[in-house]
């Protein structure tokens, strides 16, 4: 499903088809507003994600000022230095809505230490941000994370996550 570019909304731009998987979990639970995610289909590394996002997307996000953008890449190791290259892209007038995520070493490292496959691994850090929670976002090849997950949480919570009298 394709999101209103003209209401808030959040594009996903994923590494791999591993990053894929989680971004997909993300979206299965049933809080979430799926109408305003969109995944898009994997770059096939994080150098090209980072291209394909400076190539095709700064103008789209310059034109629709509600959309955010996601780039979900393996930090391969290198997780200060790799998003230290990368906001360095990101122009300054768009890093307020642009945010990096990703898996300390890579997915398929996070999903043998969590024991889950990669769509129940998306789904417990959704359930974590809608419930305001960061117990999946602590495990050790994700916490690396924080910072930009406090921003992006701040900037989606309102249109992301639908209205639940349960959560704060």
């Amino acid at each position: 499903m394709s999101s209103n570019k003209y209401k808030p909304h959040l594009l996903v731009l994923p590494e791999d088809g591993a990053n894929e998987q989680i971004a997909t979990g993300f979206t299965l639970i049933p809080v979430l507003n799926q109408r305003n995610i969109t995944i898009l289909r994997p770059f096939g590394g994080w150098k090209k994600t980072v291209d394909g996002f400076t190539n095709n997307h700064f103008y789209e996000m310059t034109k629709y000022t509600q959309r955010r953008a996601l780039l979900l890449i393996d930090f391969d190791g290198q997780a200060e230095s790799r998003l230290d290259f990368i906001q360095k892209q990101i122009p300054p007038k768009l890093q307020d809505r642009t945010f990096v995520f990703g898996s300390f070493s890579d997915p398929e490292h996070l999903k043998t230490a969590m024991g889950k496959h990669f769509e129940a691994i998306g789904q417990a850090l959704a359930q974590d941000c809608a419930e305001d929670a960061y117990t999946t976002w602590e495990h050790d090849l994700l916490k690396h994370n924080k910072t930009e997950l406090d921003r992006m949480i701040a900037s989606v919570r309102p249109f992301l996550f639908e209205e639940n009298p349960s959560l704060p």
